[in-house]
């Protein structure tokens, strides 16, 4: 399958060129205008991005906030950033901000081609193996303690007090109900809730357990539902009291930092 990119450029011209030239290398390009739109398409994409270039002066949302918001979200997707910028300090903050790679304009169709194939290659180094496909029974409503989740009309309530949960933590949460009892690693994780091809050091898994436990978990520090297994990953139990592991020793229910 072709590499997927997404080109977040708003001048037309420069974006409609840059597309052009990406497709003649028989790269599958997504070309939007502005930070919004891009995060929306990120956000509600039915298949993975594999790179994002990433113009810096973006209209209403720079790039920094684009990139910031996208790393903020757990995604390890390769960001290459473009900017007119040339002062040391915007580089260090692209770079803080979570950018792989940094090129001034104007810049040289062919250092963009080679820092493209290099970023591709690097996180496909990166990636973990990908676990194998499991059977499993498709959840579209689960109610739990006091929890209530519609996954179909994305409604969650607790105590029958309606609560917001984002897409991503209801995929997640979805995920997990549909996996009772395994234990599943957080690259399996990665892979099949994040779709991440790339670079898997992060402790997104993590973070956004602590925001479902949140929600879900009476008390966070003592989880009852979704528990964490140390060293192997998250077990999601409906009925309290089924916790013990396959060596009926104690599982380890800390919670994250």
């Amino acid at each position: 399958m072709r590499p997927h990119i997404l080109l977040v450029e708003d001048e037309q011209h420069l974006g409609v060129g840059i597309k052009y030239n990406l497709e003649a290398e028989n790269y599958r390009v997504t070309l939007v205008e502005d930070g919004a739109t891009a995060l929306k398409l990120i956000d509600g994409a039915s298949e993975s991005i594999n790179l994002i270039i990433l113009d810096l002066m973006l209209p209403g949302m720079s790039g920094y906030q684009v990139c910031e918001t996208i790393r903020d979200a757990g995604l390890t997707t390769p960001v290459l950033m473009l900017s007119a910028r040339v002062l040391p300090e915007d580089r260090s903050r692209g770079f803080d901000m979570g950018a792989n790679q940094y090129m001034n304009k104007p810049f040289e169709l062919d250092e963009l081609l080679s820092r493209i194939k290099n970023l591709l290659q690097a996180a496909g180094r990166n990636a973990p193996n990908q676990p194998a496909k499991r059977e499993r029974q498709s959840v579209d409503k689960i109610e739990f303690g006091e929890v209530t989740v519609d996954f179909q009309t994305h409604e969650a309530s607790v105590s029958g007090n309606p609560v917001r949960m984002t897409p991503k933590e209801l995929n997640l949460l979805k995920y997990l109900v549909e996996n009772p009892q395994r234990v599943i690693s957080r690259a399996e994780l990665l892979s099949e809730v994040w779709q991440v091809e790339g670079n898997v050091q992060t402790r997104s898994v993590d973070q956004f357990i602590a925001r479902l436990r949140k929600i879900i978990e009476p008390e966070t520090s003592v989880p009852r539902h979704l528990l964490t297994i140390r060293d192997a990953g998250y077990r999601f139990i409906l009925t309290p009291g089924d916790a013990s592991d396959d060596f009926g020793t104690p599982l380890d229910d800390s919670d994250v930092s």
